[in-house]
This record gives C-alpha cells, sequence and structure tokens, in this order.
C-alpha cells in the first residue's frame, strides 16, 4: 500500500468508489456531476490537504480536508474519508487515519476535527481512533 498527496486528476479516479461506498452502505443517490463538485471543492480549498491510499497503482482509499486556523491552534478538518467498501474490515481506514494524523502533525495542526453520522459504526469506528465528541459545540443548521 502507498500514500500520496492527491491531485487533481486523481479526482476522477476516486469517484467510482465515493459513490460506491455513499450509495450503497448510506442509501444516497450521488451522481458523477454531485460527486465531482464534492470532492473538488474540498480538494481546491484554501489549505486543503487530501491523502490518497492506492495499492498497485489503483486507489482503495482516500482523507480530505483543510487546515483551519484559530487564534491559539491550526487544527485539520476532516471532511471525507472513504475506503473501497470492498475492502472494509481489513484496518485500511485505521491505518489512513493514522497516517493522515501523523502527517497533518507534521504540518502544524494541534487537533483533527470532523463531523460524523451518529450511529454505531462510526462511534466505534472514530472511538478506537481516539475520538470523542465535543462537549462544548452543537451542529445547528436550518433548513430554508
Amino acid at each position: 500500500m502507498d500514500y500520496r498527496v492527491m491531485e487533481e486528476a486523481d479526482i476522477d479516479r476516486v469517484i467510482p468508489l465515493y459513490m460506491e461506498y455513499y450509495n450503497t452502505k448510506e442509501d444516497g443517490c450521488w451522481t458523477y456531476e454531485t460527486t465531482f463538485r464534492r470532492i473538488h471543492q474540498v480538494w481546491s480549498r484554501e489549505d486543503a490537504y487530501c491523502l490518497l491510499l492506492e495499492k498497485d497503482g489503483a486507489p482503495v482509499g482516500f482523507a480530505m480536508g483543510y487546515f483551519e486556523q484559530f487564534d491559539d491552534i491550526s487544527a485539520y478538518d476532516l471532511a471525507e474519508i472513504v475506503v473501497d467498501g470492498r475492502r472494509q474490515g481489513q484496518g485500511l481506514g485505521t491505518r489512513l487515519m493514522e497516517e493522515l494524523e501523523r502527517r497533518v502533525k507534521a504540518l502544524g495542526a494541534s487537533m483533527v476535527q470532523l463531523l460524523a453520522v451518529r450511529d454505531e459504526k462510526h462511534e466505534r469506528f472514530y472511538g478506537r481512533l481516539g475520538y470523542q465528541d465535543a462537549g462544548n459545540l452543537a451542529l445547528k443548521g436550518k433548513w430554508l
């Protein structure tokens, strides 16, 4: 397995992974167009850092997000992590997160923060990695 920073040309290569995972495992309705837009928005954001995991030159997973500056720290906001659905349960997501954490720490991040679905699968995955609910923040939203 090899890790490398994602390039713009990699977006088309990871779109099938994203669509397969979210449309099959999460009951989504992602199209090529909406998936491209989502991934490109994160990839092209200022201070983005996107990591690709490949095996024999083929993408098997990726993680993407961006650095966010606060008054006293730089945080890394993880926007997406996707592992090929056929390879889940093999520890690839854990290894991808550990490599991402190592790299963003070396680049100056003091913490990684993310939004996750509140279900058993996500609680178990992120919990094993040491992630905890933020007690001082609440996600707010308003439907328009």
